[in-house]
């Protein structure tokens, strides 16, 4: 077994995985970018080494450096984590020539999956059923829509180095298949370096369930399946295990061929098998077919481990040190049912993301952050910890189980609704919705759940009258008023305290009328409510105290339904200037990198039309014309950074009538 490893990661994956090192006395080597100094794995670990600036390809995607800082520190095995290196057959090839050990596939077994069109070829050889579709070389615009027609629309493009939806678009028609090639490609191309794509049949209502398999070189065993479906552009929101409506004929055909895919390509390690399932009529053995092996560990291991109570870092760990595969005895080999199934687990991605504005990922400092106890929660960040712009914004997986899928479903949601997060927006509230969508709970899940429920699902959070109440009772606390000196003496009549709070850029006026320490009046303009203390807080008329926290010059209330609002008091000698291009412009919602500026100062552009296309969070979005106009002025070039709110487009304003 190794004395020493280092893992090649950041966040919550490299915090997990030294979880497991430590359990199991092995000493712990982080590496970090200049942005994760002070980073949760940094300070986790037992000893942690620079590796470059911010940006991943000057830092973690450095895989010299990362192989140099292993070596100085004497680690003898690298763990790639998930994403960054982890797939990448050089960089394995590289570590052992180094002569360490990579925990994780060969490069071969890397390879062999790296592309999906040559992967699709592979298992249709090793008797793993394919979708329909055109995994050839030939890349000409032309054939590749002959190879759309030939399929039948709808079809899926996906670059077949892809994951994660990057290079991905779905065709319904042929007049649309020009334009997502296009766009498809230049995702591809960004996020790859390859702008090859592949042609896919699309299932119209199509579940995405993948099975765990785990092999030594030699022999593999499956650890049951997963049921990822429930998805938003092309990306997991909530994960569960095992699939709802699963047979065991189902479970068995899937099962086998996940395992002969692992051993044709002598696979090594934890890796995923995914299927794409035809859910449309139930489950059925010859309704699913292959899309892509993914050779690592997957963001949704926690759920296989807490229906088999087995620890998937800790098998890598042992299988990479030389052992066979675990729970096998002495000379017997590790057999199917000897993997136990108990139970049912959910795992649902919280991530720092405005989910009103379409899913912008967002960034900011964690004011505060707190998971309810008793529930699994693997986080790579802490309070006063900031999402950084870099990187993937998750904050945390939350993991819940349970003897029954109807259980840990509840449990989930309680988990959600009890989860503090302050200081950015959050999928929470989206989040405990979806835990509570009574189609999901039914187990009637597939692909497309989300995008038909949406406009319920990402509703803004209301802010009824109760909240701002709420907020203002926990702003006299906060301010030091409810007390002491200040327990609202007067002669004759209550103490009036007259206060200034912003909401969302809303300034909120609100009035206090104190009777005693114990008592207040709240004045909104929609009317009083009465507030009386509790120990638990300030109970509003008559509900009980919503928790609030103050932090970062802010108080944030903490909704039922997941829901968090934030209150500044207002500084009346700083009012904010109400300056920048308004309605006349296009502003950055988020800190990117301008990938494209697709028109020139003087163009007439139309309400709608892409204006520019900026890089976040490792995605795209297309900046829009908000109304038909002029372009008066460029105000960013190709190639820059710019942060959240920068002026990008100023319009020529519109003549009055």
């Amino acid at each position: 077994m190794f004395r020493k490893i280092l893992i090649a990661n950041r966040g919550e994956i490299a915090c997990r995985v030294i979880e497991t090192a430590r359990a199991m006395g092995i000493a712990t080597v982080a590496v970090y970018s200049e942005a994760d100094a002070e980073a949760a794995h940094v300070a986790l670990a037992d000893e942690a080494v620079p590796i470059g600036p911010p940006p991943p390809r000057e830092s973690y995607l450095q895989g010299a450096r990362i192989i140099e800082a292993a070596r100085a520190t004497g680690a003898e095995a690298i763990h790639p984590g998930y994403g960054f290196l982890s797939e990448n057959p050089d960089f394995v090839e590289a570590v052992e020539a180094a002569g360490l050990t990579f925990i994780g596939p060969s490069a071969d077994a890397i390879r062999a999956m790296g592309l999906k069109d040559a992967a699709k070829a592979l298992m249709e050889q090793a008797g793993v059923p394919v979708v329909p579709g055109y995994h050839g070389d030939n890349q000409d615009d032309a054939h590749l829509e002959g190879a759309a027609e030939a399929i039948g629309y709808p079809v899926l493009i996906k670059a077949v180095a892809g994951g994660g939806g990057k290079g991905m678009r779905k065709v319904a028609r042929a007049a649309d298949f020009s334009a997502a090639l296009t766009a498809a490609r230049s995702e591809a191309r960004g996020a790859f370096g390859n702008d090859a794509v592949l042609i896919e049949k699309y299932i119209e209502q199509p579940r995405h369930i993948e099975v765990q398999v785990f092999g030594d070189g030699t022999d593999a065993v499956h650890l049951y399946e997963r049921d990822c479906s429930l998805q938003r552009r092309h990306q997991k929101v909530i994960e569960e295990a095992p699939a709802p409506g699963m047979t065991p004929q189902m479970r068995a055909a899937m099962g086998d061929a996940a395992v002969r895919a692992a051993r044709a390509i002598g696979y090594r390690g934890a890796g995923t098998v995914e299927f794409i399932v035809d859910g449309s009529d139930g489950l059925h053995p010859d309704r699913f077919w292959f899309m892509e092996m993914n050779t690592r560990l997957q963001v949704e291991h926690p759920v296989t481990e807490a229906i088999t109570g087995l620890d998937l870092v800790e098998w890598q760990l042992r299988v990479a040190a030389g052992e066979g595969l675990p729970l096998a005895q002495d000379a017997i080999p590790l057999t199917q049912d000897a993997i136990p199934l108990t139970g049912h687990a959910f795992e649902a991605r919280l991530y720092a993301e405005d989910v009103p504005a379409g899913f912008l990922p967002a960034t900011g400092t964690l004011a505060h952050l707190a998971f309810p106890q008793g529930i699994r929660a693997d986080t790579g960040v802490r309070t006063g910890d900031t999402i950084s712009p870099f990187y993937d914004p998750m904050i945390a997986k939350i993991i819940a189980h349970g003897p029954t899928r109807a259980v840990a479903l509840n449990r989930l949601a309680r988990a959600l609704q009890e989860t503090r997060v302050a200081g950015t927006v959050t999928n929470l509230d989206f989040l405990g919705r979806l835990a509570r969508h009574t189609g999901f709970a039914a187990g009637k899940v597939d692909t497309g759940l989300i995008d038909r429920d949406l406009e319920v699902l990402a509703a803004a959070v209301p802010d009824p009258a109760i909240l701002r109440a709420a907020t203002a009772t926990a702003a006299l606390v906060a301010a030091g008023l409810s007390g002491g000196a200040a327990d609202g003496f007067a002669l004759w009549q209550p103490l009036i305290r007259d206060l200034g709070l912003v909401h969302d850029g809303e300034e909120v006026s609100v009035r206090l009328r104190l009777h005693g320490s114990e008592r207040a009046t709240v004045v909104l303009a929609s009317g009083e409510v009465h507030a009386k203390r509790h120990a638990g807080g300030w109970a509003v008329d008559g509900h009980r105290p919503l928790p609030t926290v103050s932090a970062g010059g802010e108080i944030h209330v903490f909704a039922g339904a997941g829901g968090t609002f934030a209150f500044a008091p207002v500084d009346p000698l700083a009012r904010a200037d109400a300056s920048g291009v308004g309605g006349d412009g296009i502003e950055a919602p988020m800190p990117g990198l301008v990938k494209a500026v697709q028109v020139s100062a003087g163009a007439g552009v139309t309400a709608g039309q892409a204006l520019v296309i900026l890089e976040a969070m490792k995605m795209e979005h297309t900046l829009t014309a908000p109304r038909d106009g002029i372009v008066a002025e460029l105000l960013v070039a190709e190639g820059a950074q710019v942060e959240a709110g920068a002026p990008l487009i100023r319009l020529e304003p519109e003549e009055e009538t």
